[in-house]
């Protein structure tokens, strides 16, 4: 007895749970979201089928998920094991044309179709892409040429994606993309979401990360900002409390909103379910960055 009113119990939370999600599942049906997806969120194995589903469910309620990934560490990995010594240059990798090899084939061969088939065995529909295919990104070299085969986005082609995401599929991106010339270019994963939600007009950009979120004091995870608005963002920056590796990432979400996507989240990966927690919920778990400051 005691063991059926348990599961009784358990069926009344799931189904009053999935009843409380319909407002927010009816606002984002049909909506694109673009997800940046790493960190720890792609390494461990908990955190990255917690992912996997969340991305699953998101497409079987009609949301219109597209991914973006990097992958840093696997890259590390594999240079290491060919005896490639990895070099960076003010925090962005110095990519050689050796590097650039590896970079191509861990990214696009390896670590994409990792992630197409995690979302394929839970029942999604699944294509790999990179930057190259049906010219979805040209690159340009970054900067001064200093980091080797770095890019920046020159300019994006979202048409190769529109009837993927119309007949239901999960486009999977990894940031390689070639320049006008077809060299190959390793560009910040960061950069290409924030560019390629633009491009999409997205509903929202989702940076998965391994901090809370942007935060007053960077020692305090209690000090998380969770609702700034473009000026504010740009304030942040300006007065040093955005700094390091959260520069780019708030950067890459001020272009976005200035160019029209929704609104942006800086998440924390090594939360399970964080895309879910943001999405389906009005409290969020990051910070949100909108182009006025609104109550989270």
């Amino acid at each position: 007895m005691s063991m059926s009113v348990e599961h009784d119990h358990s069926d009344a939370l799931r189904v009053s749970v999935l009843s409380e999600a319909l407002p927010y599942i009816q606002r984002f049906a049909s909506r694109r979201v673009v997800v940046k997806y790493g960190g720890a969120a792609m390494v461990r194995a908990d955190l990255r089928d917690a992912v996997y589903r969340d991305l699953v469910l998101l497409s079987s309620v009609g949301v219109k998920p597209v991914v973006v990934h990097g992958g840093g560490p696997e890259i590390n990995d594999w240079l290491g094991r060919l005896q490639i010594e990895p070099q960076f240059r003010n925090g962005l990798r110095v990519t050689t044309p050796e590097t650039m090899d590896v970079v191509e084939m861990v990214l696009v061969g390896r670590v994409n179709k990792q992630i197409v088939n995690g979302l394929n065995r839970l029942g999604a529909r699944a294509v790999g892409l990179c930057g190259s295919d049906g010219s979805l990104v040209r690159a340009r070299t970054y900067g001064d040429g200093s980091n080797g085969l770095v890019g920046d986005v020159a300019a994006v082609d979202p048409s190769v994606l529109f009837p993927l995401l119309d007949a239901g599929y999960i486009p999977v991106i990894s940031s390689v993309a070639a320049d006008a010339a077809g060299q190959a270019h390793n560009i910040n994963a960061d950069t290409v979401a924030g560019e390629l939600a633009a491009a999409l007009q997205a509903e929202k950009l989702i940076l998965l990360t391994d901090t809370p979120g942007i935060l007053q004091n960077r020692e305090d995870p209690a000090s998380l900002i969770r609702s700034v608005s473009l000026s504010e963002a740009r304030g942040l920056i300006a007065n040093g409390v955005v700094a390091g590796g959260m520069t780019p990432k708030t950067e890459c979400c001020i272009r976005a909103l200035a160019q029209g996507v929704s609104a942006a989240h800086i998440v924390d990966g090594r939360t399970p379910h964080a895309l879910l927690l943001e999405v389906f919920t009005d409290a969020g778990i990051g910070t949100m960055v909108v182009g006025s400051t609104q109550p989270r």
